[in-house]
């Protein structure tokens, strides 16, 4: 159970865009849960919601912001003054915007905003839906921004990468701590406690369907097996195994 004194350590990532880009479903997505309110239209999320998430062992404060709109109403303003607050704790920003519509020039407001930040910042083409879609995300790029990175937090498309280029620009003191990484029976880390955790592969499925046969043949006698793990969740076994790609953590 992480405290609050833990918690105020996590680096901080913030979730911002212009209204109804999808920024509360990208939020629900890394979470894994329908934490925050998600409807198809704008001015839905007005307050900031934080909460803790993780990716590949490694937590971090997420916080959900309301579509940043300066120059609209008073409770536009309200809610853009909310979002501002919330990015100067920022240790990374995730810059929402919604590739099913193309760039726009709310997009191109936010966008020079977010350059003058010191924060790195992650451009996320959402709801790229099909390959199509994916390839729409090129225009962002005259945004100034880097890559746009494309996802459909709806469908989960794509969300896996991006947080792995989230965890690549969060600050070095926030990776996995040595007491955090696994052992082997001679007491020795099952990784270098400076890298990124393995990522970690979950076998599902309704009753005998051969989950427990694909997990044997996954981790069989072509691949080497490094350690059995306790699972996190009941007769769950965490496998350590070393693959051509590097280590891989399945769990039947």
């Amino acid at each position: 159970m992480t405290t609050d004194n833990d918690t105020a350590k996590l680096p901080t990532v913030v979730v911002v865009g212009r209204p109804n880009v999808g920024k509360s479903t990208l939020f629900n997505r890394i979470v894994g849960e329908q934490v925050a309110i998600v409807e198809d239209r704008p001015g839905v999320t007005r307050d900031r919601k934080e909460v803790e998430a993780e990716w590949l062992g490694i937590p971090f404060l997420l916080v959900d912001t309301g579509g940043w709109l300066p120059g609209g109403d008073a409770l536009d303003e309200k809610v853009s003054r909310q979002v501002e607050a919330a990015v100067k704790q920022a240790d990374a920003v995730l810059f929402v915007v919604d590739a099913s519509v193309g760039l726009t020039e709310d997009d191109e407001s936010v966008a020079q905003w977010l350059r003058r930040l010191t924060a790195p910042v992650l451009l996320v083409a959402n709801k790229a839906d099909n390959d199509r879609r994916e390839n729409d995300r090129w225009e962002f790029l005259a945004l100034g921004l880097g890559e746009p990175h494309a996802v459909s937090a709806l469908h989960g498309r794509r969300a896996g990468d991006l947080l792995d280029e989230l965890l690549k620009v969060l600050p070095e003191e926030h990776r996995l701590p040595v007491s955090d990484v696994p052992v082997d029976v001679d007491g020795e880390a099952l990784w270098n406690p400076t890298d990124v955790a393995p990522p970690r592969v979950a076998i599902v499925g309704r009753p005998n369907v051969g989950k427990s046969t694909l997990f044997n043949r996954l981790v069989g006698e072509d691949r080497s097996v490094v350690h059995d793990m306790a699972g996190t969740t009941r007769d769950a076994i965490d496998t350590l195994v070393d693959t051509p790609d590097g280590p891989i953590v399945f769990v039947d």
